[in-house]
C-alpha cells in the first residue's frame, strides 16, 4: 500500500509541470491590438470574431463596442452595428468615434436626419474642426448632393 501510495506522488510530481504547462492563451480574449491588425487587414469575419469575445470580457470598453460596430457595419450587418455603437455611447456618452461611425452607419442606411442629430452631438463635444466633425459632415454632404 505504501508503495502505490509513493507511487502516486511520484506521478503527481511528475505531471505538475506538464499540467502547469497547459496554460495557453488560446481561449484568453483577444485585446485590441489584435482587433485592430484585423480590421487594417479588412477581414471583418475575424475582426467581429475578436472583438466579440474581448467585448464580452470588457463588457465597459467603449472602444471595444466601436471597433466591433465598426466591423459590423463594413460587413453591412447595420442593425448590429447600431446596437454596438450606442453600447460605446452607453459606456461613454462623449465617445467622438463612435458618434461618428453610427452617424456613417446612418448616412448608409439613408437615416440622413439622424445622422444630423449625431453631427450636431459631436459640434458640442469637440467642435467643427476635429476629425470625426468633418468626416461625418462630407458623408452627409456627399449624399445631399
Amino acid at each position: 500500500m505504501k508503495t502505490i501510495f509513493s507511487l502516486f506522488i511520484s506521478l503527481f510530481l511528475i505531471m505538475q509541470p506538464a499540467m502547469a504547462a497547459d496554460t495557453s492563451d488560446s481561449n484568453s480574449p483577444p485585446d485590441l491590438e489584435t482587433a485592430k491588425t484585423l480590421i487594417a487587414k479588412k477581414d471583418w469575419p475575424a475582426a467581429i470574431t475578436s472583438l466579440e469575445k474581448f467585448v464580452k470580457a470588457n463588457p465597459n470598453n467603449a472602444d471595444g463596442f466601436n471597433l466591433l460596430g465598426f466591423s459590423l457595419r463594413n460587413s453591412k450587418r447595420y442593425p448590429e452595428a447600431i446596437f454596438n455603437y450606442k453600447e460605446a455611447l452607453r459606456i461613454d456618452p462623449n465617445h467622438r468615434g463612435a458618434h461618428e461611425y453610427l452617424g456613417q452607419t446612418y448616412v448608409q442606411t439613408k437615416q440622413l436626419d439622424k445622422a444630423k442629430e449625431l453631427l450636431a452631438s459631436l459640434e458640442k463635444i469637440c467642435g467643427v474642426q476635429c476629425e470625426e466633425y468633418l468626416d461625418l459632415k462630407k458623408a452627409i454632404d456627399k449624399v445631399k448632393k
